[in-house]
């Protein structure tokens, strides 16, 4: 359970109170929590906020001379900010923030270069990212034979028997669009399992070895939720899509818990070199977990984790409370799918496909099934997340959270991660189970060159509706999905208020009656966020007493393509720096922990990690499969 957020009317009042009570004991406090993200309500119109009173002592840390975007309804825009430890005391005017400089603090002038509360990335797949800069890259290649070029390549330079694993293709850049088979796979690695991995996360192309390690026959049944794609006589073709990939990922080694650690920090710094202060990781399984708490545990995990067990894997699991947080780790939500993804036409749709009139997607779980999932979980004092993106999905799981909310009446914030279509019928109905749109704006301007053939010209107009969420004041919290989609959270802004990709089209933007404006779409990855974690009480908002996380700016922030050219200067998170592309040191405390950001080190792996997104369906990677317990990144979407 958490608390319910108070109005947005109580917050300067609620400050006031807080500033007293530091001045008086001195201490660490909790602020009564902020509105809600479900209603924005933060200005464009630039102006300095008054200062908040703040205790006399003097600060770690006073930035000026910036453009605060505070996400504070009462005072949207500030010019500066200080910290003492990890807890704010002051934001306001230069002038006023300035008096609680002292002998030791550390005063940085920003130039005018804006600083929002630290950017949460609200739905990814972190540790996907970490195994994802090991495995093989087929993005972007134009055809079947060059993706098994590279695995070809690849495989020269992998020991003999080890399984060869990659990501990234779409059958959607090859002439005539045909999902592939394994004939040219088998032709170029037959000594080992080869699994490559669709770009949406939701099919899985491999080669006769894999098929044999799995014992993938003619007479292999198609699992519920999953399809064994095969040819006209029956015998796979090589590709298993949604739940049919556990067939084969099952028979895949695990990783080591050493490896598990080392994919995590690989990916916590490139994280956080994008600006990132924390995640929320989707689907992890409990080995995972414990890699992170270890991590979190000796002060080398350097932005928070808000993270979701993998469901029906660890259904089990639900019959125990979750765990107390690890420092800046904590898992007390769980992770379901419903549906599978538009991409591989496995989203559960009301009516079928227009480009595929025989087909209405998958159910990865039964409605009935969803239902029986969610009532345990929230009877177990568990955070539902349940992946829907069809509108049959969609339309289940608000089922799901309605049944729930009658039988355990409480605020248990529940979220539908994508919530990518939706009918005009059910958005009253998501109203009332008072569900959070977790929803990742690239998704957008990615799918757009093929989500109307998917939908037809009326059912894609209730898709990726974010306009249509904040209307109805629906909770709202923005993510990436990366290593789906590209990790800087910048590209997500550029994206909620253009709708637009990087070139600038379509112009005008595609259906742009569902564009943000900038301070709501800071708000998603900001006090968004933290509410969908139940933490904005203490993180979210720039304002006395909350968590000192920000992220800071090359520059300043427009709702246009100038974010594109932005970078991250700073990302600071409990008043720590853990990135910089500048030196510079906030306190002596920060210089030499395990925490602190390699540049030449982030930069390497996020060229790896990251690059021009080629995605063509919906996906999410680094999920857990039926088995593959994390051992390759996997989308969920």
């Amino acid at each position: 359970m958490v608390s319910k957020p108070v109005t947005s009317n109580s917050i300067s009042r609620s400050v006031s109170l807080i500033s007293a009570l530091a001045v008086a004991c001195g201490g660490k406090h909790e602020p009564t929590p902020a509105a809600p993200a479900a209603a924005p309500s933060t200005a464009e119109a630039p102006g300095p906020a008054p200062a908040t009173p703040a205790p006399a002592a003097a600060a770690d840390v006073v930035l000026v001379g910036g453009d605060l975007w505070t996400m504070d309804p009462q005072h949207p825009r500030a010019q500066a900010i200080a910290w003492r430890g990890d807890q704010i005391v002051a934001v306001g005017d230069d002038a006023q923030v300035r008096g609680l400089a002292g002998p030791k603090t550390r005063v940085i002038d920003l130039h005018g270069r804006a600083a929002t509360p630290g950017l949460v990335d609200a739905h990814c797949h972190l540790y996907g990212l970490g195994a994802d800069l090991e495995n093989v890259s087929v993005r972007e290649l134009d055809s079947e034979a060059k993706v098994v070029a590279v695995i070809a390549e690849a495989a020269k330079t992998r020991p003999a028997g080890q399984w060869l694993i990659g990501r990234g293709w779409d059958q959607n850049r090859w002439p005539g669009q045909q999902f592939p088979t394994r004939k040219l796979l088998d032709a170029a690695v037959s000594d080992r399992p080869v699994v490559l991995t669709r770009i949406d996360g939701h099919a899985i192309w491999v080669n006769s070895v894999a098929l044999r390690e799995a014992g993938i026959t003619k007479a292999t049944p198609d699992p519920a939720g999953g399809k064994i794609m095969r040819d006209a006589k029956g015998e796979p073709t090589g590709v298993l899509v949604d739940n049919a990939e556990g067939l084969v990922m099952r028979k895949e080694p695990p990783p080591s818990p050493e490896l598990r650690a080392q994919r995590l920090r690989a990916a916590a710094q490139v994280a956080i070199a994008a600006g990132l202060t924390g995640v929320h990781e989707m689907g992890i399984d409990e080995a995972t977990a414990e890699a992170y708490r270890t991590l979190a545990a000796a002060h080398q995990l350097p932005l928070r984790v808000h993270a979701y067990m993998s469901i029906p894997e660890n259904l089990a699991r639900l019959a125990t409370p979750p765990a107390p947080a690890t420092g800046r780790f904590e898992m007390r939500g769980v992770k379901i799918y419903v549906d599978g993804a538009l991409g591989s036409r496995g989203a559960r749709l009301y009516e079928p496909y227009t480009d595929d009139p025989k087909n209405k997607g998958l159910w990865r779980t039964e409605p009935a099934a969803l239902t029986r999932a969610v009532d345990a979980a929230v009877a177990g004092g568990w955070q539902v997340a349940i992946h829907a993106i069809g509108d049959a999905g969609v339309g289940a799981v608000i089922d799901a959270f309605l049944a729930a909310e009658k039988a355990h009446p409480g605020d248990h914030r529940l979220r539908i991660e994508h919530n990518q279509v939706i009918a005009p019928k059910d958005v009253p109905r998501m109203v009332a189970a008072h569900a959070i749109a977790s929803m990742q704006p690239t998704h957008a301007t990615s799918d757009m060159p093929w989500a109307e053939k998917r939908l037809g010209p009326v059912r894609v107009k209730g898709a990726y509706a974010w306009r249509t969420m904040l209307d109805h004041h629906i909770p709202f919290a923005a993510g990436s999905d990366f290593p789906v989609e590209q990790v800087p959270p910048i590209l997500g802004l550029y994206a909620a208020v253009t709708r637009q990709d990087a070139k600038g089209m379509p112009a005008g933007g595609w259906y742009p009656d569902q564009r943000m404006t900038l301070s709501e779409a800071i708000e998603g990855f900001t006090r968004g966020a933290a509410y969908a974690e139940g933490a904005e009480a203490t993180r979210g908002v720039l304002a006395v007493g909350r968590r000192a996380d920000l992220t800071v700016f090359s520059g300043t922030l427009a709702p246009d393509r100038s974010l594109l050219d932005l970078r991250i200067d700073y990302t600071i998170v409990d008043g720590e720096l853990v990135y910089q592309r500048e030196p510079v040191a906030l306190r002596p405390r920060d210089v030499g922990r395990d925490t602190r950001s390699s540049l030449a080190e982030v930069e390497a792996a996020r060229r790896r990690a990251t690059g021009r997104n080629s995605r063509s369906g919906n996906e999410e990677i680094g999920e857990d499969r039926p088995r593959s317990e994390d051992s390759i990144p996997r989308s969920e979407r």
